[in-house]
Formats: C-alpha cells, structure tokens, sequence
C-alpha cells in the first residue's frame, strides 16, 4: 500500500515537473470514462458601455436600431435552448457611455443587467474608474447590497502586497474594502454540467493609461496570470478550461497587441476573451492553443463558440460566430421593462436637475455625420468632431459666468467622442450618448469644460501631436475650432505640418505669435491625458496648461468652468449649441447647419511625395532628426573604415608569417 502511495506521488510530481497542469490530467480521466469528448459553448460580450437599450446611430448614411440587452437576452435564451449549460462570460468596459451610467453609483444598473442576461463572470475595464475611487466603491456595495442576480468579478493583477507595503492610501483601503465586500478574486471556478471552467480576470497595461483616476497599482499580466494558473493548479481539481477576461486589446502592432503577448507568454490559456480595443474579430486569432476572441463594443454584437476537448486535454474550436444585435431580433420583455425602470430615475435624478428629459428633441438633423471609428481611423477632417469643438466655444461664451474673454480655439480629442449623431430628431439622450465620460470635481456625472492658456508655440505643438503621433495614438486625433492647419503624412515625424493659423469670427486667417498667451477650452479628461502624447514622443511635444498669467496648472480642476452654480459639462455644452440652431423649415425646432455637411478646411491632407514638399520650412524637430541620422551615418561609417583597417592589418600580418 506505501510503495503504491510512493509512486502516485511520483506520477503526481512528473506531471507537474513536465508543466502538464493537473486539471488536464482529471479531464483526461474523465474522457476515457464516459468515452465521448467534452463540448463546451461560451458566450461573451465586453465593452458594453452602459448602452443597456438599443440606440439609433448612422451607417451608410442611413439611421440603424442596434444593440440592446432585451435583444441579446433573445439571442442567449435562443443559445440555451440548445444547450442549457452554456457559459457567458464578459470582458470589462460595462459601464461609461449612456444616461445609465449617471446612476452607476448608487444603482449599479450595468452589473445588475449583466445578471439578469445571466452573465457568470466579469472584470474591470479602465471605465469602471471614471467615478474615481469613490465611485466605484459606491457602486460594489450598491450591487452587492442589492437582491438582484450579479456576476462574479474575476481581477487577478492588482498589486495588493506592493501598495500595503507601501502603506495603502485612503483610496486605496476604501476600494480594497470595497473588493472583499463584493468578493472579487483572481479567478472564479463556474461549473455547468459535466464542465469546469477557471475564469481569470485581468487588466492591462494600456487600459492603465486610460484610466488617470485609477490609485490603484497593477502588476504585469503575463507574471500575474501565470501566478494564478499555478494557484489554481495547487487548489483546485478537475477544471477542464482555462479562460481568461482580459481588458487589454489587440492591436495590429503585435509589440503592442497586448493579449496576444498574453497568449504567447502563457500558453496554458485556452481562451482569452479581449476587451478594451472594441474589436470585431470575424475569427479568432491563435497561438498555439490558445484562442483569442473578440466581439466589438455596445453590446453591437454577442460572441459565440463551440469547442470540443482534445485527447491531450487542450481544446479546439468547433464553431465561432459574432452575431449582430439587430432591430430585426425580438426585444425580451422582462429585461426591457427592467432597463425602462431604469431610465426613469435617469430623468428623475439627474436630467431634471439640468432641465432636460432623455427624449427631448433638441434640433433635427439632415447632415451625415461621420461615424466614431471614422474618428480615429481616418486622419482627416471629421465633421462629428467639428460640431462637438464648436459647442465649447459657443457653450463658453454664453455660459452666465462667461469672463468676457473669447475663446481662442476649443479642442475634442477622438478618444472622447462615444457616438455619432442620427438623422432626424436630435435628443437630450443623443447629445449624452455623444460625450458620456467621467464625473466632475463636484461630483456629478459628466467631465467638465476646463479653460486654460497655451502659447503659439504650444498651439503648433497640438497640430503636430495629431499630425505625428496621432497615427500611434489614434485616440489623440484632435478636432479644432478656431484654428486650422495642413500636415503633410510623408514627411519626417514631428515634422509633417506645413501650415497652422488661427481663424478670426469672419474666417480671416490669423498668424500665430509663438510667445502668445491663447484661451483654449477642452474637457477635463482630454487635460489630463495631456501627458500620454508627451510620454509617447519622449518628450519632444510637450504642452503645459497654464492660467491666465502663464503659471502653469497644479491642479487642472481649478481651470474648471462654472455655468452659475454647477459646471458647465461637456455634453450640456453641446446639447446648449444643439439648441441654438436657427429653425429654418418652421417646424418649431432648430435645423442642424447644412455647413457640417462639407469639410471646413480645418484638418488639410496634403499627400505630396515631391522632394521639395517633403523638406520645405523643417522645423527644430527635422534639424534634431536630421542631426541624429547623420551622426549614426558618421559613426557607422566610421566603424566600417574601423573594420576594414583591422581586416587590412590581419592580412598583412599573415603575410609576413608567411
């Protein structure tokens, strides 16, 4: 009976010295007792984006009903019909993007509704922080208060042990509190049938960066998830699958495609589920066994896959799809009713402070505006991005604690923009659904406008960001008004504007004095991910908010703008200029300007490779450039005059031996 205890030990220990995991050695077990290979479905969504109901949007030039969880609640009862056990699993990014997320804290509908779809596990995107600790605090212990069905959190790389070493701040604690209330892990065992699934969540490093009120301290993925594989291995028995919810995206760069690092890095992932990028993946993408899925963002469409188990224990993909949610699908009407509930303390607790209601026409629309992804994929001049710039500066100067000072030119980055604007009516929940980032330093739901001085030169600075960076960081495309420019994409980096100018109220051009002092208005979110452009050009393009007197800015909310007694916010300022259309067809509503219709000439593309157009007018930058590529020509020449004098002494050396 020992010597066979000894060699169960010892089989036991070689599987594990081999990096064969325990778990695929129970499914191997279980395969050759029943005779017949495991199947297992999954089901998956992420970066929902608090879009709970189904919303109108522009395609083709044609209004489109998508998305909607009374839709995809349809699509999964349909999905368990087949097999009851199916899985669902989400990504992160469930919150931040409509009305709804103004009652995030103290309703927490998005998990709620994530529950009633019959989610099993979820995690963390960089959204969930935009109520900063607090918020998010608030919103754990609402849910987890709360009687309705939740998902289970799964979040494996927060570096506890490194920020309770370094002594945990006051945020810190509150949301360390606020995880172990709701029960937040590493992973989450689920078992439906006869399969086992372990669920790790991580957060990646990219999703770090877009969360400026994040206090919270990461460690690298890879190192984390490997660390939880080997808890799992020592804790748990049987598990069949691995899977991983990883807010940390794909990228086409694959030194920056976070999650296929993740897949190469640790291979004993079966499935990574890919938030953060908003994604389409039609296939998955592989590396080696592991599967990486995605299915976009605003619950447009729900992933779906079949896999089988293999006689090694891995698995293989049967059947993928990404089904679009369509106006076509029935909505389930428990689940609808459930999300109008919802909306109603929408317009009672927040709107009506405002004076709005969600379905308030604010102007009618007969322009095509461009989509979001057309935001950030074409470098171009896009009329959505016009609009929302020139409802800054419209907001600013007819807001009641307007200073007298004109604004000089507003700026709205691609990466805050969150919808385009239908045909048709324009309303109240439109114009939010628009810009629906963040919270205010006072609390309320809705990143302010924030006013502050650039020089000249920092003006240029921000053309050449978009110019020159904005390719790396697509995000960081700028929307402008009052200032117009042209770059020209062939040129050398930090290099590729030929013309920046001003624009006066009757469109004179007005030249730019570099030592100038500018009033630039932009929302709060855009100021403090100013760094993000200087960190990816090392430096070089730096700007500085500075007040008034040119003291630069400790603490960007004190350049927060008041509207009387609250901040102006930035979509208020747009549903402010959505109302100041003229009504030109004597409906009793305002027209959208037929002008948002043709490119204004703000954002110019010149696509010229003639070498005089390529090296005209260098700026500071091209002569650094220049510098440094002809120092490295210098010094490889020199080492090649290096290697040819030391080749030509060896053989003369060898000559005279001979």
């Amino acid at each position: 009976m020992k010597r066979l205890k000894y060699l169960l030990s010892a089989a036991l220990l070689l599987f594990i010295m081999a990096g064969v995991p325990v778990y695929i050695a129970a499914s191997q077990q279980n395969e050759e007792n029943t005779g017949e290979a495991k199947q297992v479905d999954i089901m998956f969504t992420h970066d929902t984006h608090s879009h709970l109901d189904s919303f109108l949007t522009q395609e083709n030039g044609e209004n489109v009903m998508v998305g909607g969880f009374a839709r995809i609640k349809t699509l999964i009862d349909e999905k368990k019909a087949e097999n009851a056990d199916a899985f669902l699993f989400d990504a992160g990014d469930f919150s931040m993007g409509t009305l709804v997320q103004t009652i995030f804290m103290e309703e927490a509908a998005e998990l709620r509704m994530l529950g009633a779809l019959g989610c099993d596990v979820t995690t963390f995107g960089n959204h969930e922080f935009d109520y900063r600790s607090q918020g998010l605090a608030k919103m754990l212990k609402s849910a987890a208060a709360n009687t309705d069905r939740v998902p289970a959190i799964a979040l494996c790389n927060v570096d506890w042990e490194r920020m309770e070493k370094d002594g945990l701040t006051d945020e810190q604690q509150m949301l360390k509190e606020a995880f172990e209330g709701y029960g937040i892990s590493d992973y989450v065992i689920v078992q439906k049938g006869n399969i086992k699934i372990a669920v790790i969540g991580v957060f990646g490093e990219d999703s770090l960066k877009c969360a400026p009120t994040c206090v919270l301290k990461f460690k690298s993925a890879p190192e984390a998830v490997r660390e939880t594989i080997e808890s799992i291995r020592a804790n748990e028995s049987g598990v069949d699958m691995i899977v991983c919810v990883s807010h940390s995206g794909t990228n086409k760069d694959i030194k920056r495609s976070e999650d296929e690092i993740l897949a190469k890095e640790v291979p004993e992932l079966d499935v990574i589920i890919s938030g953060h990028t908003h994604t389409v993946l039609s296939e998955p993408i592989v590396h080696g066994n592991t599967y990486i899925v995605s299915c976009g963002s605003y619950g447009r469409y729900l992933g779906s896959l079949s896999m089988q188990q293999k006689t090694d224990g891995r698995w293989e993909m049967d059947n993928y799809e990404v089904i679009p949610v369509t106006e076509e699908i029935a909505e389930d009407k428990q689940t609808q009713d459930k999300i109008d509930e919802f909306m109603d303390k929408v317009d009672a607790r927040y709107l009506l402070g405002f004076g709005y209601e969600r379905k308030q026409v604010l102007a009618d629309n007969a322009v095509t505006f461009c989509s979001v992804s057309d935001l950030t994929k074409k470098h171009q001049e896009g009329n959505l991005g016009n609009i929302i710039a020139d409802s800054y500066v419209y907001a600013v100067e007819h807001a009641q604690d307007f200073d007298g000072v004109p604004v000089d030119l507003a700026v709205a980055p691609s990466g805050t923009v969150r919808a385009t604007y239908p045909l048709g009516p324009v309303t109240v929940e439109d114009v939010f659904n628009s810009f629906s980032l963040g919270i205010g330093a006072d609390g309320v739901p809705g990143y302010p406008l924030v006013s502050v001085y650039l020089t000249g030169k920092e003006l240029k600075t921000a053309a050449e960001i978009d110019a020159s960076v904005s390719d790396i960081m697509t995000t960081e495309r700028l929307y402008i008004s009052g200032m117009n420019f042209s770059f020209n994409p062939h040129r050398l980096i930090l290099n590729k504007v030929t013309d920046c100018y001003l624009v006066g109220d009757n469109g004179e051009r007005i030249e730019i004095d570099d030592d100038k002092l500018y009033r630039v208005v932009s929302d709060l979110y855009s100021g403090q991910m100013l760094g993000a452009a200087t960190d990816v050009s090392y430096g070089l393009l730096s700007i500085v908010p500075k007040n008034a007197d040119g003291v630069p800015y400790k603490n960007l909310e004190d350049a927060i703008i008041m509207d009387g007694n609250r901040e102006l916010k930035a979509w208020s300022a747009i549903a402010a200029y959505m109302e100041s259309f003229p009504d030109t067809d004597g409906s009793g509503i305002g027209n959208i300007s037929a002008e948002y219709g043709v490119f204004q000439g703000r954002k110019v593309v010149e696509n010229s490779r003639n070498i005089i157009d390529l090296f005209k007018n260098p700026n500071r930058y091209a002569f650094m450039i220049i510098g440094i590529v002809l120092v490295l020509v210098i010094l490889i020449v020199l080492f090649i005059l290096l290697i040819v004098r030391l080749l030509r002494k060896s053989v003369l050396k060898r000559r005279r031996l001979e």
